[in-house]
Formats: structure tokens, sequence, C-alpha cells
């Protein structure tokens, strides 16, 4: 075999290693990661009374979903008192579509639509959560939202979105243990602190097992008066 042969076949071995390396960064869950970066800062409420609750969630997963709508009545409720804040945790390692739902709201968020796409993988979790093809139903979400769908791919695909991500779950990892917060293999979602402090989930459910308004109310409640 002549050296011209050689020649092609190493660069042929090149194109191979780029193309897979191109084909990493896109489909990694972690994909252009830079974890010197802020974390995420998605607030609601007028936080009159000094209190900052905050969730670290993950889209796919079921106990999320479960906690949605008692999470979202509570923010609805004391709207004027209470910061309420989400920060992306996706335990990948049980829910491979977690870090994609993440992708999407960080990418309605650059469009100013964080809270609406937050709303919508959650309503729909049971829709997307198993797909093969999740992109395919946070495109229709995203349209039905009146984003400009091209952007919203590219933005979702990008290093600015992964890192945003990234960020939340790094700020936990070195945060968590002062917080109480399970983290590590022990870590699970959703994660609720308030105020720096780490709630327990069996202190927030009813008799059976299932998150309460009530639960939270008392718990909001005695954490404005402290303030006062």
């Amino acid at each position: 075999m002549d050296k011209r042969f050689w020649g092609i076949l190493s660069i042929l071995a090149v194109i191979i290693v780029v193309a897979i390396v191109i084909s990493d960064h896109k489909n990694n869950t972690n994909g252009g990661t830079n974890l010197n970066v802020k974390p995420t800062e998605h607030v609601e409420g007028q936080g009159t009374s000094g209190v900052t609750l905050v969730e670290y969630g993950d889209y796919e997963c079921p106990v999320c979903g479960a906690y949605y709508s008692p999470l979202k009545q509570i923010a609805a409720e004391y709207a004027t008192q209470i910061h309420f804040q989400f920060r992306n945790l996706p335990l990948t390692s049980i829910h491979p579509n977690a870090f994609a739902g993440a992708r999407a709201a960080e990418a309605a968020a650059l469009q100013a639509k964080f809270w609406q796409m937050h709303d919508e993988l959650y309503a729909n979790q049971n829709q997307w959560a198993n797909s093969s093809s999740p992109t395919t139903f946070f495109k229709q979400y995203a349209q039905a939202l009146g984003l400009n769908v091209s952007k919203f791919e590219n933005d979702m695909n990008s290093d600015q979105v992964n890192n945003a991500i990234n960020g939340d779950v790094a700020y936990f990892q070195k945060n968590g243990p002062s917080w109480g917060a399970p983290v590590g293999e022990k870590e699970g979602t959703p994660t609720l602190i308030l105020d720096g402090k780490y709630i327990n989930l069996g202190n927030v459910v009813d008799t059976n097992g299932q998150p309460s308004v009530q639960r939270f109310e008392a718990i909001l409640n005695a954490e404005i008066a402290s303030k006062k």
C-alpha cells in the first residue's frame, strides 16, 4: 500500500472522530458544559415578607408532577408575600428526557416565556416524558405559546442553555449540604428549600401521602411570622 492510501485513510479517521465528537456534543445531556456560570433566576411573586421558597425540580419526575399543582396554587395564594423560584435538577440517570425538558424551559426563557413553558411541561408530562422524540412535543408547546420556533430549536441546543441548567445543578451540589438537602446519590426531586432550609417532604403531605396545600400554608405562615 502506498503513502497516498495511508494518507486518505488518516483523513477519513479524522473525519469520523470529528463527527463522533460533534454528535456527542449535541446528544450528551451535559453538552457544552461550562460550570463557571451563575444559577438561573426564575422567580415569581412580590416577596414582601422576605420569604423565598425554591424548588429544585426535574420536569420528567412524576413526584414533581404531583407537586406541580399544589405549588402553583401556593405561589398564587402567597404571590404578594413570598418569592417562588424554580431551578433545574434533572436526574438524568433515571429520567432520560429530563435534561431535554429543562432545555425546553430555558430556551423559552430566552423569549421571556419560562413560566409558561414550565407549566406546559408539567401539565403535559404524561405526553412527552416517555417519548423517544420529546422535542416534537416541545416544538408544539413553543408554537402554542407564540414563540419563534426556529429560535427556540436553536436555543435548545445551545451552550447557553446547557450551561444555565448545569449551573443550577452545580449550585445545588455545592450548597445543598449547608441547607440540609440530600445530595449526590441520595438526592431526589422535588427538593424544596425555604429561606435556606431544606423542607422534608414528609412535612408537607397529608395522611394519604399526597402533597397538601394546607401543610404548605402552615409552614409558610410560620416562616412569614418569624420575619416580623
